[in-house]
């Protein structure tokens, strides 16, 4: 999606952005349904990155178990397109940090090695890739998830998807107001990114189903439970999904 421009002619610039059509649908979601505009929404995928999400990755060479993964990556292979289809911008957020290390404060360095053994931020598997470092096979999506030309990718450095990037910048730019959030770890970075979301004031709807983690399960579900009583909405992945494939529903002008 390309963001809106002023109209320029040899008489003048237009400060007007072109008008939007509202492109209203509805979904099952908890703790009440919800409309929202497509015209104004955006899917947010967070961290489904070979270092979080393969066996070959990071997080399986420190002993985590990622197999718990494979459903919401399952999820987003269904999802991802019928966002797609439906003309929904798809940010792509992974932790790509820079070579030198020069933005990354020592206490989020240190959560990634608590023990200083060397495994944590720019260690280096034995792949050869540079542990969550941007341009490297860790940082790129996991077998089954593919970035169209369309989408839009987004380096992160924090928990939160919006520290230190562009992510902001970007959906302000493209005039989106709603967030359909997913990817993994579903109490970590997802809620973290969720929550910077919610209080720079963009609606938040976390999508259960295609976000997970490796944490234990109540993680999970003290997520789903904090965003609903704090911050917004969740909702079912196969629900999107068909909320996405319906016509668009007639609604009444809230003015």
């Amino acid at each position: 999606m390309t963001p809106p421009r002023w109209t320029v002619s040899s008489q003048g610039t237009d400060l007007r952005r072109p008008a939007r059509v509202e492109r209203p649908f509805s979904l099952s979601a908890l703790p009440t349904p919800l409309t929202a505009d497509l015209a104004r929404s955006a899917l947010i995928v967070i961290d489904m990155q070979n270092d979080f999400c393969s066996e070959g990755g990071w997080l399986a060479s420190i002993g985590v178990d990622v197999a718990v993964l494979g459903p919401a990556i399952a999820s987003l292979q269904a999802l991802v397109p019928a966002a797609r289809d439906a003309g929904l911008p798809i940010v792509w957020v992974n932790w790509g940090n820079r070579h030198d290390q020069a933005n990354i404060p020592p206490g989020v360095a240190h959560v990634y090695d608590p023990e200083g053994r060397g495994v944590g931020i720019g260690s280096v598997m034995p792949n050869g890739s540079k542990v969550l470092t941007q341009g490297s096979w860790g940082a790129a999506l996991v077998d089954g998830l593919v970035a169209e030309p369309e989408d839009i990718r987004i380096d992160k450095y924090r928990m939160s998807g919006f520290w230190d990037t562009p992510l902001d910048s970007v959906l302000r730019n493209l005039r989106v107001d709603t967030l359909f959030l997913a990817g993994v770890n579903s109490d970590q970075c997802v809620a973290s990114t969720l929550v910077d979301a919610a209080c720079l004031g963009y609606d938040v709807v976390l999508v259960d189903g295609a976000s997970a983690t490796t944490s234990p399960a109540f993680c999970h579900e003290a997520t789903l439970y904090n965003t609903r009583q704090c911050y917004g909405f969740t909702c079912e992945s196969a629900d999107l999904i068909a909320a996405l494939a319906a016509p668009a529903t007639d609604i009444e002008d809230p003015s």
